[in-house]
């Protein structure tokens, strides 16, 4: 690609390299962005210029976002990579702020007067102002680094909510109190987010833009690690099950489509050759008989790792069209079946947990996951759930409590399914430590690591059988 430099305007220095960073970024956050669509970046840049960046922020979002979900990881990427301009003390004409109270007090009454205004480039030049008199810590020559959590511990811009509602008041009395404080709520937040722009963008200029954008901006909900994901981020995750099952629905039709055709008879082919001189111009292929698999799960709701048996639970449910049969069982340290629970859980799905825990007999004496207990129960109550057409996904982390693994009771259960796949939401390196058996697991099923809704979905659309 050449540099982008429209007529009239003048390209930032290293356009193109910033271009391609982002878009390098973008991916490591798991956006599908191809060759196509950065060079359809580029020529957007070229129709807009560079004189107005908030033009450049949504040409880019419009040729490189695939949903609008992805548009807050992009902002926070595309600040890093085309920052805003004149964001420093000098350029503001003032002296820069020593981090003393007076500073600090000074600061909050022109925050607040900002604030009352709506004014967006005060707000701008005052969260540059507040990272750089209050973020800064360490003992280098002028700082170690920036921190918008040091920043915003310091200001308190939550606590100007009064004093804004006061002036906003007076201009315009007939707002109500509550539409009132929503508004202000929502510039104090917005303010938030600046400082933590500011604090990221003076990081990657110490950093590096590339390693900043990587480790300091969040994903999105589906690269969240499903044992780390808070209740807010779980929310999320539930909201992307219908479109994540509708993708792979779409791909397991497509790969039965192609299997249905079968393999190469090769006796047949070879007979039919005869009559071309022994040349296989037209294969016979072996046709499948039709039929779809059974599908069972057996999922850990205990601890941290029920977010994650939430999550996939929900998802196959999604997908039940797709097989013959599906069955769900869930455990801690005593198993039962779930399906009719699940099904009903599409209509409340944050609530599907408790409904579990509720309603389901899951523990015995004690509340500990017990993976031996459970499965030799499975194994024994549950047989004739599993046979030679049935894939056995387990989900847990395979931690025992140093209770006995039962790895008889899982061979039992091996044998007589068509397949088994253990995925463990736990790092492999944590694999064998502590308490968790997932290496003697490993040796007797197929064990990999799940630990986000980006995995999960790659990894059912690749083992599911067709």
């Amino acid at each position: 690609m050449s540099p982008v430099e429209p007529a009239g305007t003048t390209a930032p220095h290293g356009t193109v390299e910033r271009l391609t960073g982002l878009v390098a970024a973008l991916r490591d956050h798991g956006f599908g962005i191809g060759t196509g669509e950065t060079v359809d970046a580029g020529h957007a840049l070229e129709a807009v210029g560079f004189t107005d960046r908030e033009r450049v922020r949504e040409a880019l979002a419009a040729t490189l976002l695939h949903g609008e979900r992805q548009r807050p990881v992009f902002d926070r990427v595309f600040d890093l990579y085309f920052p805003l301009g004149g964001g420093n003390d000098a350029d503001s004409g003032r002296p820069a702020l020593d981090g003393t109270a007076a500073d600090l007090a000074e600061l909050r009454e022109r925050l607040a007067a900002a604030l009352a205004a709506d004014d967006g480039a005060a707000l701008a030049q005052l969260a540059a102002e507040a990272v750089g008199g209050f973020g800064g810590y360490g003992s280098g020559p002028d700082t170690d680094g920036w921190s918008s959590y040091q920043t915003l511990s310091r200001l308190r811009p939550e606590t100007l909510l009064a004093r804004v509602r006061e002036a906003r008041r007076s201009e315009e009395p007939e707002f109500a109190d509550r539409l009132l404080d929503e508004e202000i709520r929502r510039r104090i937040e917005a303010f938030r987010e600046r400082v933590r722009t500011e604090a990221r963008r003076r990081v990657a200029e110490r950093q590096g833009r590339d390693r900043v954008a990587r480790r300091a901006v969040a994903g999105t909900a589906d690269g969240v690690d499903f044992l780390l994901a808070g209740r807010a981020q779980l929310d999320e995750l539930r909201r992307t099950v219908r479109p994540l099952a509708r993708k792979l629905a779409t791909r397991l039709a497509a790969r039965r489509r192609r299997a249905a055709r079968g393999e190469i008879d090769l006796r047949r082919t070879l007979r039919r050759s005869l009559s071309t001189g022994g040349v296989p111009v037209r294969p016979v292929l072996r046709r499948r008989r039709p039929g779809r698999p059974e599908l069972v799960l057996l999922c850990d709701v205990s601890g941290s790792v029920a977010g994650f048996a939430q999550f996939t639970m929900l998802l196959v449910q999604a997908l039940h069209d797709q097989f013959s049969r599906v069955r769900v069982f869930a455990f801690v340290n005593r198993v039962d079946e779930v399906t009719g629970l699940i099904a009903r859980g599409a209509e409340d799905p944050a609530g599907l947990g408790d409904r579990i825990l509720a309603e389901a007999e899951l523990t015995g004496w004690h509340g500990q996951s017990d993976y031996g207990t459970a499965l030799g129960e499975f194994a024994d109550r549950y047989a004739e759930a599993v046979g030679p057409r049935t894939v056995l996904f387990v989900l847990g982390d395979a931690r025992t409590n140093r209770a006995d693994p039962n790895l008889a009771a899982l061979k039992r259960v091996a044998d007589r399914a068509r397949r088994v796949h253990w995925l463990n939401p736990e790092q492999p390196s944590l694999w064998g430590t502590g308490d968790s058996e997932a290496p003697a697991y490993a040796e007797i099923v197929d064990m990999r690591p799940c630990r986000n809704a980006r995995q999960l979905g790659a990894l059912i659309g690749r083992l599911l059988p067709v």
